[in-house]
């Protein structure tokens, strides 16, 4: 039953996952750093690349989704109570639209975790394609970490719009 605790925990947890997300692209970034300036062999080199980019990428998409978790929260817990047609006319549209972006955001990743994996087994023996090696375990773990978060994310998802469904079809 969607009740406002139940809005209350889908969005905390969002806000709480995306504050994971902002960690994870900070700690990456300065991976990238150091593997890039301190320890500077090909290999660090290469995996400095995707440290750097995806680190970025979830710290923007962590700091946009903890700056409107709040808002979304008390919007939502308003029009449970004051204007239900709201959620179903807005958030359950914008929440299908989500659940379709997880699916993308899965089938990105793991293709980009099968490109990370077979650039570093490609060229593991390979010292003078060391960068190369790098660049594919980089890879390979960013984007296991992003498809490990956005998994959880994801399955959060669908109890809120099961939730959002059941709603409708009750009101």
């Amino acid at each position: 039953m969607l009740t406002k605790e139940a809005i209350e925990k889908y969005f905390m947890a969002e806000k709480a996952e995306s504050g994971l997300f902002i960690a994870i692209g900070v700690a990456a970034i300065i991976a990238a750093i150091i593997c890039f300036f301190a320890i500077k062999t090909p290999q660090y080199k290469g995996a400095a690349i995707p440290f750097l980019i995806v680190g970025i990428l979830l710290s923007i998409v962590g700091f946009n989704v903890y700056k409107k978790s709040d808002g979304d929260r008390i919007r939502n817990v308003y029009a449970l109570t004051m204007n239900p047609s709201e959620l179903k006319q807005i958030e359950t549209p914008r929440m299908v639209i989500v659940m379709k972006k997880f699916v993308l955001y899965r089938y990105v990743e793991i293709a980009l975790a099968v490109i990370g994996l077979a650039l570093f087994f490609y060229y593991r023996n390979n010292q003078a394609h060391a960068y190369y090696k790098g660049l594919g375990l980089g890879l390979a773990i960013m984007a296991i970490m992003a498809l490990t978060a956005d998994y959880f994310a994801e399955k959060r998802g669908h109890i809120y719009i099961n939730l959002l469904n059941d709603f409708a079809t009750k009101k």
